[in-house]
């Protein structure tokens, strides 16, 4: 059970930058050459990760977050902590950080404390920007909506 404040957690937050990175190159990225890779901390402690995976059928594709998350959610987790995000064209950080799309962002919520839950787009464990999942996905449709 991890059951530290994120926000305060420097060693973590430099190891789930680092396990991102380290499945980078597994990501698969022939049609738009931009990959991306996720690690994503759940309140049991565990890391799970995740790349994108590109198909013929764009739509068939998915973002390195949510294959993070629903691996994740197959192995029981319900309740994220925080994901770091890196990447870049042909897997090159540029001078822009790499962030989730809105989709992920949707799919984070569902799972988040949208208050407490931080995202790192990262460029390396010493060069990223946090914030938490209500700053870049603020006025959020969320379960509890739905009664």
């Amino acid at each position: 059970m991890y059951d530290k404040d994120i926000r305060q957690d420097e060693e973590m937050k430099r190891t789930l930058i680092e396990k991102a990175i380290e499945v980078l190159p597994n990501s698969y990225a022939p049609y738009s050459k931009f990959n991306v890779a996720a690690a994503a901390l759940f309140e049991s402690g565990e890391i799970y990760t995740g790349v994108n995976v590109e198909s013929a059928s764009l739509g068939a594709t998915i973002c390195a977050e949510r294959n993070a998350i629903f691996h994740a959610i197959a192995q029981g987790e319900r309740k994220l902590l925080a994901v770091a995000v890196v990447g870049g064209k042909n897997g090159v950080y540029s001078e822009h950080h790499c962030v989730p799309c809105g989709i992920c962002r949707q799919v984070m919520r569902d799972f988040a404390d949208k208050h407490d839950m931080i995202v790192l787009s990262a460029q390396s464990p010493d060069d990223y920007h946090e914030y938490t999942l209500d700053e870049i996905l603020p006025h959020s449709f969320g379960p509890e909506h739905l009664g």
